[in-house]
């Protein structure tokens, strides 16, 4: 029985379980028994050499486990090695997703924070083989490389988003995907055998691709993390640890031991995404989560053994641990459905949720300019939006202290937007022209936001999944312009095709600061031809973005 169908059980089974441990605390009589009259034989004493170390090896022999595994983690290992994906929309979105993902990754390289936490442990250290960095000359091991890559890819909150119960951005799964590949893929080429000795493609990577976003997305539609504090990357390090294993050649059963590990292995808190405490960790914290999961992976790889009921054991168990006792509950089984519908961010470096509220405004600057009026003649905008818009990035009246601060605050986006008529990743850090603005920081706490229950409703609806704001502009001489209604953004599902020519061209953007013309070119080209990307070697391709 899957996940998905336990749910529907699982209330019954909980309960019956606390009844029975119960049961079992009555206390029970003390039974005698009566005096032996076996003579007693005396044993020889045992010298043995002293050790402050435990035996090694019980005295029992061993007991081979019969315990099952918890079908949540089931589900994951069978659909990462059983289940084919054969939708063809799911490798053209994947294919969007991957070169527009990448493109994320090299304009972050663009700040200096950011590639401060980059390269090497050890300043001028070059793994034989190992993984490249896009955008640099560093070549890791493959853990290491994950958390570079994956560091590089959220860096500016640029790549694409998921949003349910749960949030967050599934493509963050590349920095363990890409990473692996093109380890695996080099050494493989220099006479290994990783991964059964394959070299993989880049076809390889988008099928990763497609099932780790899956892995993420379905656990988000229903499951709440960040209610109990935990962050989103939890889920970036299930999926990337499930789509990893099987890469590296474990078969089915070290799949399950290798998620089990990453559920067990400490989860990271939000804190870090909001005040007082929001900081830069937001920023390579999925990073991390890719890091752990290829660590994990090889760990299973030589030998390391999981834990079966790692979610639902009693007390020690991650649900009563970290869920409130509460097992996952799941929509729809794993396919190829979050792919399908992810949403890029196309049009504004800036958390997803206010993604419709920033177009908003650029849409009321046009009405503004033909009224012969400017930001400066703005006197109060009200935001009309959804529950999570609210929980997340609502921070009217709340110091900007920082980049992280500036790009998950709707407040400040909008009036960026009001003042300058753009929003760019360099409107973000602290001596930027918007970061010290009069204007934008005294409209900012004149922006509020209330929300539209039915907004929230078709925020978390199968069938729409919008992100919906509405600004209302009351300007300074009492005029109030009519109510400005996006709800859904470029990237969506919905607005897909129209997206893919900004998607081009944002990639070619973040290409033009690193390479020659002729180069971006060249890998604009090749983002376009599904047939020829898909058969190239992993490692070949990850070469075309190396610098010497």
């Amino acid at each position: 029985m899957s996940a998905f169908s336990r749910n529907l059980c699982s209330t019954a089974s909980r309960t019956l379980r606390q009844r029975s441990a119960i049961s079992c605390r009555a206390v029970r009589p003390i039974a005698l028994r009566a005096v032996s009259t076996t003579p007693i034989t005396t044993r020889a004493a045992v010298t043995a050499p002293f050790s402050t170390m435990s035996s090694l090896r019980s005295a029992a022999p061993p007991v081979a486990s019969k315990r099952e595994y918890d079908q949540e983690i089931k589900d994951v290992a069978s659909y990462v090695h059983s289940t084919p994906i054969d939708s063809e929309l799911a490798f053209d979105t994947a294919r969007w997703v991957f070169i527009d993902t990448l493109g994320c990754g090299l304009k972050a390289l663009e700040f200096e924070q950011c590639r401060n936490i980059l390269g090497p442990v050890v300043e001028g250290t070059v793994v034989p083989n190992g993984a490249k960095v896009p955008g640099t000359n560093y070549q890791l091991d493959p853990v290491l490389g994950a958390f570079n890559i994956g560091a590089m890819i959220r860096w500016l909150d640029f790549n694409d988003c998921w949003l349910a119960a749960e949030w967050g951005h599934p493509s963050d799964n590349l920095g363990a995907i890409l990473a692996t590949a093109d380890w695996i893929s080099r050494t493989n080429r220099a006479g290994g055998k990783l991964g059964n000795g394959k070299i993989l493609k880049v076809r390889d990577v988008l099928e990763a691709m497609i099932r780790a976003h899956e892995i993420q997305g379905c656990m988000a539609l229903e499951n709440s993390f960040n209610k109990v504090g935990l962050d989103h990357v939890v889920l970036v390090k299930v999926a990337s640890t499930a789509v990893v294993a099987k890469m590296l050649g474990l078969n089915e059963a070290q799949t399950r031991d290798a998620v089990s590990q990453a559920w067990c292995d400490g989860q990271s808190m939000r804190t870090y995404r909001h005040s007082p405490n929001t900081m830069s960790r937001k920023s390579w914290a999925a990073g991390d989560a890719c890091e752990k999961a290829v660590n994990l992976c090889l760990k299973v790889l030589r030998g390391e053994g999981g834990m079966p009921t790692v979610l639902s054991a009693p007390t020690w168990g991650f649900y009563d641990v970290n869920f409130g006792g509460k097992p996952f509950q799941f929509q729809r089984p794993y396919g190829s459905y979050v792919m399908e519908n992810v949403l890029f961010k196309v049009s504004y470096p800036a958390e997803f949720h206010s993604q419709t509220a920033v177009e908003a405004a650029q849409r009321l600057n046009k009405k503004l300019k033909a009224m012969g009026k400017t930001a400066a003649d703005i006197d109060s905008v009200v935001n009309r939006t959804h529950e999570a818009c609210i929980r997340i990035i609502d921070k009217q009246f709340k110091p900007m202290e920082n980049f992280a601060d500036r790009d998950h605050c709707v407040q400040y986006m909008v009036a960026t937007m009001f003042v300058f008529n753009r929003l760019e990743a360099t409107d973000y850090p602290d001596d930027s022209e918007a970061a010290t603005s009069q204007l934008v920081e005294s409209l900012r706490q004149r922006i509020s936001c209330v929300e539209d229950p039915q907004f929230t409703k078709d925020y978390h609806d199968p069938e729409k999944r919008t992100i919906s704001n509405a600004l209302t502009v009351k300007l300074k001489d009492g005029t109030v312009l009519e109510e400005e209604v996006v709800e859904a953004p470029l990237g969506h599902r919905l607005r897909r095709e129209e997206a893919k020519p900004e998607i081009l061209a944002k990639f070619k953007r973040h290409l033009g600061p690193h390479f020659p013309a002729e180069h971006v070119d060249k890998l604009v080209k090749l983002g376009q031809d599904g047939k020829t990307l898909d058969a190239m070697d992993v490692d070949q391709y990850v070469d075309l973005y190396v610098k010497n």
